[in-house]
């Protein structure tokens, strides 16, 4: 099970520059889907880069979905070359995303608001752009999840 909190406070701690995105941004908003991963959207400066690797250097991340003894280094090297891992970590599963359909974390973070989820603090994608991330994904798990999440908002009066 992902140890949404203890990941959240993780970040945190190291200042890392992320959003959050997909799931779990959805149940701190109130929708009643089950998600067993956090997603996040991550700044690629070197010096975030940097909080990441050392953040992550304790959580012995490999590629979730990965043949076992696939050599895997998530080190400086590998992530600046690559975007997007989805990682299996001590703490559980975590989507590490650069780029997704509708954005990046330049393009993102204007959208960005402070929510308390789980006790912890964390930063997250304001609802209205969670609703386009998720219709600019096109899968089939998303257009089930952005009426729930349509609703949520005209519940709130944001629509």
């Amino acid at each position: 099970m992902t140890k949404f909190e203890k990941i959240l406070e993780l970040l945190e701690a190291a200042r890392i520059d992320y959003i959050l995105i997909g799931g779990l941004a959805a149940t701190a908003f109130g929708s009643s889907r089950l998600t067993t991963d956090i997603d996040l959207i991550y700044s690629r400066t070197e010096e975030n880069q940097r909080k990441i690797l050392k953040m992550f250097s304790s959580l012995n991340p490999y590629l979730r979905g990965a043949p076992p003894g696939l050599p895997f280094h998530f080190d400086e090297r590998t992530l600046s070359s690559g975007l997007n891992f989805t990682l299996k970590t001590e703490l559980g599963d975590i989507d590490l995303l650069a780029e997704v359909p509708g954005g990046n974390y330049e393009s993102l973070k204007n959208d960005m608001i402070e929510l308390e989820i789980f006790g912890q603090r964390c930063k997250c994608i304001g609802l209205k752009k969670l609703i386009e991330l998720k219709k600019a994904s096109g899968r089939p798990k998303d257009f089930e999840a952005i009426a729930e999440l349509e609703a949520i908002l005209e519940e709130n009066g944001l629509a």
